[in-house]
């Protein structure tokens, strides 16, 4: 293999020019002819056992080149990639060249894994979130665990918003149902959005056994073309009106739903965990706060196609979110109303950050000379152990201990930025702004 020319274009993009000899091509040549000769027919001779000169003289000398290239490429490839120390985040475009039996030539265009100049990145400013808990924070929780502990009892009065009517429903759009808009016994929340704007509105003032038909507008942007900004008419039949009756805050409301004996002792656990959730919260607003000036202050050129791969990676992770919800990605596309194509686009932005941040911290690696030692791989096992109450040697058995190591070398670096820098609370940058 002889590395002819490595072009460099913008944004990472490089053609490396390769020339395969003659000692590389010839054994290439010989196991195409052996993997192929099966499949030629040759008169006088049985399948496989016509001899290569003779299906050269019959369809030229050329006949084996295709197959002997592409089994002479990868070893070609690697070698002159190693050669001019280069890393591509993307399969080639290649173009042979010239070819003959002495040999052949390729062009081999790809995205390589790009370089970064880092800027400043110790030394920098960031402002630290409030922490503080109030009380009505604590109060607030104590209200969403008593509407989700409420009960639901029929009233002999008109719906309101907040009731739970029962209703039966069908909507005909020129007279004619369509499908999807017939429920029966169905229990709707009013006021909660659940159905399209104008449905709620008008069973709201409807009592129980009462019947009318509304008119209703679906959305322009309606998931079902054949009804979006259609004008259609519903017939409801409402069962029964309930109300929420929620239980009373008292120690036995602390007992029924948690682990505590009285309401203090809910309130205090409440307040604890909030403040534990700021914190994290006000820890990672830091965090990405530096590293957004990180980012701005080094030259990077990211390669399209990595942006490509990686918003594809978090296409894949949100999939098998939906999935875990119970729904096939096909039947959220068809809901939302939106494409495959349209999710990529809008994770090219968040993917272009991440690809950003995560080069950055290896570039900081480097310039740390930072390394992650055995004592900090077995610490970090050893955490992930007890947090999914696993034993050590499951974890290292199923980790891979470069991945680990990478990992921990990220957090240092991350550790040398918010180490360094000078963070705020907020009420005390306020003060100096006065």
């Amino acid at each position: 293999m002889n590395l002819k020319n490595v072009e460099k274009h913008e944004k990472n993009m490089v053609t490396i020019t390769v020339e395969v000899g003659k000692d590389e091509f010839a054994p290439a040549i010989e196991k195409a002819y052996k993997k192929q000769v099966k499949q030629i027919k040759v008169p006088g001779f049985r399948p496989g056992h016509a001899p290569r000169k003779v299906i050269e003289g019959m369809y030229g000398a050329e006949v084996f080149y295709d197959e002997a290239m592409n089994i002479a490429f990868p070893a070609a490839y690697q070698a002159a990639l190693e050669e001019a120390d280069l890393a591509p985040v993307e399969h080639p475009s290649v173009e042979v060249t010239d070819v003959s039996g002495d040999g052949f030539t390729f062009k081999a265009t790809f995205a390589n894994y790009p370089e970064v100049k880092l800027g400043d990145y110790k030394g920098l400013s960031a402002v630290k979130p409030s922490v503080e808990v109030t009380d009505e924070m604590v109060d607030n929780q104590l209200k969403q665990m008593r509407e989700r502990n409420a009960r639901l009892v029929s009233v002999e009065r008109e719906a309101q918003n907040g009731d739970t009517a029962v209703i039966d429903f069908e909507g005909k759009k020129d007279g004619v149902p369509f499908e999807g808009g017939k429920g029966e016994n169905y229990p709707l929340e009013l006021g909660s959005g659940t159905f399209i704007p104008g449905f709620e509105e008008q069973v709201v003032g409807m009592k129980a056994e009462e019947e009318k038909d509304i008119t209703v507008t679906f959305p322009e942007d309606y998931q079902a073309e054949d009804l979006a900004g259609q004008e259609v008419v519903f017939s409801i039949k409402v069962h029964e009106v309930k109300e929420k009756e929620l239980p009373e805050l008292d120690d036995e409301f602390a007992k029924d739903v948690s682990e505590f004996d009285t309401l203090d002792e809910l309130k205090a656990d409440l307040r604890k965990k909030e403040e534990d959730s700021k914190e994290r919260a006000a820890k990672q607003a830091i965090e990405n706060s530096l590293m957004e000036q990180v980012t701005a202050n080094m030259e990077c050129d990211v390669p399209d196609a990595m942006v490509e791969n990686q918003a594809r990676r978090m296409l894949d992770d949100y999939k098998m979110q939906v999935q875990a919800q119970g729904m096939t990605f096909a039947d959220y596309l068809k809901m939302t109303g939106m494409k495959e194509e349209d999710l990529i686009d809008s994770a090219k932005e968040p993917a272009l950050r991440q690809i950003r941040s995560s080069l950055a911290l290896e570039a900081i690696v480097k310039a740390e000379a930072i390394e992650a030692t055995e004592e900090d791989i077995d610490a970090e096992c050893q955490k992930m152990a007890d947090q999914y109450n696993m034993k050590v040697e499951d974890i290292k058995r199923y980790l891979p201990t470069a991945d680990l190591a990478d990992q921990i070398k990220r957090e240092k670096a991350l550790a040398v930025v918010v180490d360094s820098a000078s963070v705020k609370a907020a009420d005390e940058e306020a003060a100096d702004a006065e």
